[in-house]
């Protein structure tokens, strides 16, 4: 397969997952549990996302200046601080790391 077969081949199969969405019932997904896990699934994946950009690198395990970023913003989310202001730290947090290392 070439890649521009491969390329429509997922757009067909990403159109066809996108229309099964509009055929489940609107009471199935109004019912409690299914939103709840509608809801924290997207959570855990947004969270599987970050752990999988914040620890690996290809296919091995790396511990660097964003683990400690990561970190840094976790506290200081927990703590109740702006978001932006998070950001900037744990930005600085590993760019002084980095600078250091």
């Amino acid at each position: 397969m070439t890649l521009w077969q491969l390329i429509i081949l997922a757009s067909i199969v990403c159109f066809a997952l996108k229309f099964a969405g509009y055929l489940i019932p609107p009471a199935l997904i109004q019912r409690p549990t299914p939103a709840r896990v509608a809801n924290l699934l997207t959570v855990a994946l947004l969270a599987g996302l970050i752990a999988v950009q914040t620890f690996g690198k290809g296919e091995h395990l790396v511990l660097d200046a964003r683990v400690s970023a990561i970190l840094a913003a976790a506290g200081l989310y927990a703590l109740k601080v702006p978001f932006i202001v998070v950001v900037i730290v744990a930005a600085a947090l590993a760019a002084g790391i980095r600078a250091l290392t």
